[in-house]
């Protein structure tokens, strides 16, 4: 297996096209597809080594079989909207492909973000022999086999999981997002929650911040949010008790948002405007920065971990997993920005441990139920490398401090 197809062409669809298109070793064949087509040609001139592009709609599953029979790829490494997810799960499994992706499925007329619409695909795919790895991105992803990796080698029982993520970068706009402005948007405004003692927890959005130390930026304020991992670790951490996710938001991001919120301009339903139903977060995103023109001049850097609390030897052990990335030389390397570098770099590492034969079985998997060494030992030579101690209670005393 050597061929792989991308579909999506944003900024973090950049990064898996251009590093796929330096391990040449392994992705013998390389094929891009958009809505975009003009996007994917700009990337392929930024690919070291060539790329094939095609036009794809894919929300359109006659269409994305079409490309999948001439294309004949061994595996879809889809990098389009979450929206997306489940359109492109069926095209390929019409079509015989084995599948990736770095979000899950949400609709778009709820901020939702759960896996019970793909995690029912999973005998369909069994049954041809196909694999679908989901949430390969870095949270999703990196962060899940963080997990796995401490599960496997670090405790003999974790019992809490905190997700700390901070950019800690400048883009010099008034206001912007580092991904997808619905996506993004759509994720902090809905109802945080975790789970904790076998159950799930709702607060309010952004209700909830402590103090975070991330390694190489410092304390920083973060808000308790929900992320999609959390629902898959509950499931595949054994023995967990609790598991939140904190992200960090400057002042300037959280004023914007409030007042985009009191005017409506985050609503996901239709208003009619002169006759014509709008909704009024797509047209926010028309008028926001596209992420992929953030990279240029962004300083900073982005500090993404696990904490971890648990037992070892049957004595008390706290743990810490993170990556540091520098802007500046992703933009370098890639032209993007962190964010969409940490987002890009993990599917194709993914994908290389597919092809290696190191993740491998038929139906649906998270990341973190595939081996997490040797993704572990090859993200690190892909850009990412991770780095691990051992802490103390009063090193994040304020994030132990907090009852939820």
């Amino acid at each position: 297996m050597d061929s792989v197809l991308i579909i999506g062409a944003g900024a973090a669809g950049s990064v898996v096209a251009q590093k796929c298109a330096m391990n040449r070793d392994v992705f013998k064949k390389i094929h891009l597809a958009s809505r975009r087509l003009e996007s994917c040609e700009k990337i392929a001139k930024r690919c070291v080594t060539p790329i094939e592009i095609s036009h794809v709609d894919a929300d359109n599953v006659a269409e994305t079989v079409a490309l999948l029979k001439k294309v004949k790829p061994d595996l879809v490494i889809n990098m389009a909207l979450p929206y997306q997810d489940l359109p492109i799960m069926d095209a390929c499994l019409e079509a015989g492909v084995h599948y990736m992706d770095t979000a899950n499925y949400e609709p778009r007329n709820e901020a939702k973000f759960t896996y019970k619409w793909q995690w029912p695909y999973h005998d369909k795919y069994k049954a041809k022999g196909l694999m679908a790895i989901l949430g390969c991105g870095f949270d999703p992803g990196q962060s899940n086999i963080y997990c796995a990796y401490a599960q496997e080698f670090l405790f003999d029982e974790i019992e809490t999981i905190d997700i700390v993520d901070c950019n800690d970068g400048s883009h010099g706009k008034a206001f912007a997002t580092n991904f997808n402005p619905e996506i993004n948007l759509r994720e902090v405004t809905q109802r945080g929650k975790y789970w904790k003692n076998g159950q799930w927890i709702e607060i309010d959005p952004l209700s909830i911040a402590c103090m975070v130390d991330y390694p190489e930026v410092g304390p920083r304020k973060s808000y308790l949010i929900y992320h999609e991992e959390e629902e898959s670790l509950v499931e595949n951490i054994r023995g967990l008790k609790q598991i939140r996710f904190w992200m960090t938001f400057s002042d300037n991001y959280i004023k914007h948002l409030e007042v985009l919120q009191n005017v409506g301009m985050t609503r996901i339903d239709p208003v009619m405007y002169k006759g014509t139903p709008v909704i009024p977060m797509e047209f926010l995103k028309e008028l926001l920065p596209p992420p992929s023109s953030l990279g240029e001049n962004y300083t900073g850097r982005t500090s993404i971990g696990c904490i971890f609390k648990g037992k070892k030897d049957g004595k008390e052990k706290r743990a810490f997993i993170w990556n540091v990335c520098d802007h500046a030389q992703c933009y370098k390397e890639t032209g993007a920005q962190a964010v969409s570098y940490t987002t890009g770099v993990p599917p194709v590492v993914g994908a290389m441990m597919f092809f290696k034969g190191h993740w491998k079985g038929a139906g649906v998997f998270n990341v973190e139920q595939l081996p997490s060494k040797p993704f572990m030992d090859e993200i690190g030579k892909q850009g990412l490398p991770w780095q691990m101690a051992e802490i103390a209670e009063k090193d994040q005393a304020e994030l132990f401090a907090v009852k939820t």
